[in-house]
């Protein structure tokens, strides 16, 4: 996926999950957080950040605050740019061999799958999931607990036994990362719902991104460690 008109800037503070406060040309700008996760370890006071300015005069705020630079790493940190990028990698053949449909936002059951795909007489759900947490290389997820996480995984396993099949993948929104894990430290429930969802056949997988200030790409594999 392709931003447009890319600025970069400095991170001072973040008043709430959706807005901060960034030095843009020596003046102070109230930005959208294209991200309502906790990012304490991204949005550090002093940070390098990147802003994508909008066409839209009608907005509150000028600009989405898209990435950030966590020492040499750059990470995205938009939140819809996880399914999106998903959706361009499945649609070039790169998810499922055969793939003739995919659909966003399925519902199934109680829950809303990411998407929906058929490859001839195949069918199967797929949940995305964001990840910018990473410490010394390894990424994980998620940075704050989830239920619906786990709903949905729950989920993902028993819609195989109506003959659906079943993934979640982990799009890691930068590069270089050695491996993914689930975060047992912030919410051991999610850990244990990902584990018991391998254990009933649903793939997992976790892909790393190549990032650039205005776009992100799923790039290569990434070791899943359950």
């Amino acid at each position: 996926m392709q931003y447009q008109r890319i600025e970069k800037g400095r991170f001072l503070s973040r008043p709430n999950r959706f807005i901060a406060h960034v030095e843009l040309d020596g003046r102070t700008e109230v930005v959208h957080v294209k991200n309502t996760g906790r990012c304490r370890e991204l949005l550090i006071p002093g940070a390098t950040v990147y802003l994508e300015k909008s066409d839209n005069p009608a907005r509150k705020t000028q600009y989405d605050l898209i990435a950030v630079e966590k020492g040499t790493l750059l990470v995205n940190m938009d939140a819809q740019a996880p399914n999106q990028v998903f959706r361009e990698w499945a649609e070039a053949g790169n998810f499922q061999e055969g793939l003739t449909f995919l659909r966003p936002e399925t519902t199934w059951g109680d829950s809303r799958f990411d998407f929906y795909w058929e490859a001839g007489a195949r069918r199967g759900f797929v949940e995305v999931k964001g990840v910018t947490l990473e410490e010394d290389g390894h990424a994980c997820f998620p940075d704050a607990p989830t239920e619906r996480g786990v709903k949905h995984l729950n989920e993902l396993a028993r819609c195989q036994t109506d003959g659906y099949e079943a993934a979640v993948c982990f799009v890691l929104q930068m590069a270089g990362m050695k491996d993914f894990a689930p975060n047992d430290r912030t919410h051991p429930a999610f850990g244990d719902a990902l584990r018991q969802a391998a254990q009933a056949g649903v793939r997992i997988m976790a892909r790393e991104c190549i990032v650039t200030p205005d776009s992100l790409t799923i790039g290569a594999a990434v070791p899943v460690l359950l």
